[in-house]
C-alpha cells in the first residue's frame, strides 16, 4: 500500500544532485537492471544529465515527498513541419519508486509534464512503451493516451 497520496509530492525540475536517486528509479526493474548501470557509469550520466539540463527543449521533472525524489520523467519539445508546423512533446523515462506506486504520483508527473508542455505551445504529447510493459500501457490509456502507432527502435551503440 502507498504511503501517502500524490498531494504530498512536490514535482520540479531536477537537480544535479538529484541524479543518484534518479538512476536509481531507472534501474529498478527487470528492463532497467538490464540495462541501466548507474555504478559504473557515473560520468556517462553526469554528461547526459548535463546536456538535458543546458537544452531549453529538455527537462527533467521528479516527484519529491519528504525529501526524497520517488518519481521522474523526461520531457523533450520537438519542433516539426507535420500537423501544420506542430510541436510535439515526447514523453520518456517515466519512473515512480516502487513503494509509492498507485498513489497517484505518475499521474501527477503525466499531468505537470502536459501542462509544461502545453504552455509551450505543444500541441501534441507522445510517449513510448516497451512492449514488456502492459502495467505501463494500461496506466497511460487511462490518462487518455492512445496506442495509434507501432514504434520502432535500431541500437546505434558501437558493436564490440
Amino acid at each position: 500500500m502507498p504511503s501517502s497520496p500524490s498531494s504530498d509530492a512536490e514535482i520540479r525540475v531536477a537537480r544535479a544532485d538529484d541524479l543518484p536517486a534518479i538512476l536509481a528509479l531507472l534501474a529498478d526493474d527487470d528492463l532497467g537492471r538490464r540495462r541501466e548501470a548507474p555504478d559504473d557509469s557515473r560520468a556517462a550520466y553526469a554528461r547526459a544529465f548535463a546536456a538535458i539540463a543546458a537544452d531549453p527543449a529538455n527537462e527533467i521533472l521528479v516527484a519529491v515527498v519528504a525529501g526524497r525524489v520517488v518519481g521522474c520523467l523526461q520531457l523533450t519539445l520537438i519542433p516539426g513541419l507535420t500537423r501544420k508546423g506542430a510541436t510535439r512533446a515526447q514523453i520518456e523515462a517515466v519512473r515512480v519508486a516502487a513503494d509509492r506506486r498507485g498513489a497517484g504520483l505518475g499521474a501527477a508527473l503525466m499531468r505537470a509534464a502536459i501542462e509544461r508542455a502545453r504552455a509551450r505551445g505543444a500541441a501534441l504529447a507522445q510517449l513510448t512503451s516497451d512492449a514488456r510493459r502492459p502495467d505501463a500501457h494500461r496506466f497511460y490509456e487511462r490518462l487518455g493516451f492512445a496506442p495509434s502507432h507501432v514504434g520502432f527502435k535500431l541500437d546505434l551503440a558501437p558493436r564490440a
